[in-house]
């Protein structure tokens, strides 16, 4: 299905984003995983068959970097998952919530898809195939509270996404976007298990959400079946949220 696709994944060392690395790869892909923690980066790089490139999504130097190894090693670039993110609010009210971790949030969460995207978008272009898949949440979909910097960032995801399609469809570039429910992994771990009682009990399919439950979405718009699909959001959730 992505047979020789080059495929650059952020936030690729665990949890969802090395779900994503794993389908992609077994769907024909090379890829490149990136993210912020090295030594995990670097494992699970060897231990999946991918090449890992260091990325802070807050450093614009470290993001251009980060394409530039993605791009050696893999000869090009046919797709980018904009899935390194950071949550830090969870927990606090709009009150408790302080400007510093906000400006942070934001800084990961919104400024570096929109500069890992720009960094990538030479590449995209000359693959003639180009894939973007921006990873958002259904926390904007309806509301989380107590997560309000988390929240606004997805947000501020899915409206990129579609200002995005818009500029890049003339270029052959899809741009869509996909919104996960609360999914088992790592980087959940600290939700309370009411939170997770919550959509359980709201899904229409009412079980726990693991990271396989949300690859084929992504496998699909990276690949040419998807072709004529851009500037959408696909939320996959179980039911919890429907639009």
């Amino acid at each position: 299905m992505l047979r020789d696709r080059r495929i650059l994944i952020t936030g690729g060392a665990r949890g969802l984003g090395r779900a994503f690395a794993e389908a992609a790869i077994a769907a024909g892909a090379r890829v490149a995983v990136a993210d912020v923690l090295e030594e995990t980066g670097r494992a699970t790089a060897s231990e999946i068959g991918a090449v890992f490139a260091p990325l802070d999504l807050a450093s614009c130097a470290s993001i251009d970097a980060c394409v530039k190894i993605a791009v050696a090693a893999l000869d090009g670039l046919d797709g980018l998952v904009n899935n390194g993110a950071i949550t830090s609010s969870g927990g606090k009210t709009l009150e408790e919530l302080d400007p510093e971790t906000w400006d942070r949030v934001m800084a990961v969460n919104v400024r570096g898809t929109w500069l890992a995207t720009r960094a990538a978008l030479p590449h995209l272009r000359a693959s003639r195939n180009g894939r973007v898949i921006n990873i958002a949440s259904d926390t904007a979909l309806w509301g989380a509270p107590r997560l309000l910097a988390y929240v606004a960032s997805k947000g501020a995801v899915i409206a990129m996404t579609r200002s995005m399609a818009r500029e890049l469809g003339s270029d052959g570039v899809t741009v869509n976007a996909v919104a996960p429910g609360l999914t088992l992994v790592e980087a959940t771990e600290y939700v309370p298990s009411d939170r997770h009682q919550l959509y359980v009990g709201g899904r229409a399919l009412n079980r726990p959400q693991v990271p396989d439950d949300v690859c084929g979405t992504v496998i699909y718009l990276l690949s040419d079946a998807a072709a004529f699909v851009t500037g959408q959001l696909l939320a996959v959730n179980g039911g919890f949220v429907m639009h």
